[in-house]
C-alpha cells in the first residue's frame, strides 16, 4: 500500500486523538502522524478546549466515547462542526452523539486511521 502525505493550506491536517485509554490515543496518535498528519492526543474533553484556546481547529476528531465525553456540551458543538470517528464499548450502554463513523470495540488502529484519512481526502474541514 503506498501512503500520501495530506497536506492542506496550512500544512498538515490536524486530528484531535481523545481518548482515556493511553493506548488507544498513542497508537493512533502514533499511525496518523506517521500518514503525515498532525495527531494530537489527549485525555479529556478539558485539553481539547485548550487546544481550541490555543488556535489548534482539527479537520477530524477520534474519540472514545465514555459517560464524561459523551455528556460533555463543549465536545458536542465541536463534534457538530468536525467530522468524528468514535471508538465504542459493545458493553457499557452510552447514548452515542452523532457522528461520522462509529466503531466498536475491538477495533484495529489501522481501521481507524483508514477512515480519517478517508475524512480527510473528501475534504471535510472545519
Amino acid at each position: 500500500m503506498v501512503w500520501t502525505m495530506l497536506y492542506f493550506r496550512g500544512g498538515m491536517p490536524v486530528v484531535f486523538v481523545i481518548a482515556r485509554d493511553w493506548t488507544l490515543r498513542t497508537g493512533v496518535r502514533a499511525e496518523l502522524r506517521e500518514q503525515g498528519i498532525d495527531a494530537l492526543g489527549m485525555e479529556s474533553p478539558d485539553d481539547a478546549g485548550r487546544a481550541l484556546a490555543a488556535g489548534q481547529m482539527p479537520s477530524a476528531l477520534v474519540i472514545e466515547v465514555t459517560a464524561e465525553i459523551a455528556g460533555d456540551p463543549g465536545l458536542q458543538h465541536l463534534m457538530a462542526r468536525v467530522p468524528a470517528v468514535l471508538v465504542a464499548s459493545r458493553t457499557e450502554k452510552i447514548p452515542l452523539p452523532a457522528a461520522h463513523s462509529v466503531f466498536y470495540r475491538p477495533v484495529r488502529i489501522a481501521d481507524i486511521t483508514a477512515r480519517v484519512r478517508e475524512i480527510l481526502r473528501r475534504g471535510h474541514a472545519a
